[in-house]
């Protein structure tokens, strides 16, 4: 349960630091920090979905 959980921390955290990137590159007119956030946001959700497989995967197993 641990890993999973992590994985879905650490894809929160991408996800909302990438947002931010986003944000401020669209702001400053910084088209490469705002690529670099919305790849950082990608790889949060890429993340938490890795967690939720782990979960799923765990789940099914405790109830075999």
């Amino acid at each position: 349960m641990m890993g999973s959980t992590m994985d879905k921390v650490k894809g929160k955290a991408n996800e909302v630091a990438g947002e931010a990137r986003q944000s401020l590159g669209d702001a400053t007119d910084n088209r490469e920090m705002e690529a670099k956030g919305a790849a950082q946001e990608a790889k949060g959700h890429a993340q938490q979905a890795k967690g939720d497989a782990k979960e799923k995967v765990k789940d099914a197993v405790d109830r075999a």
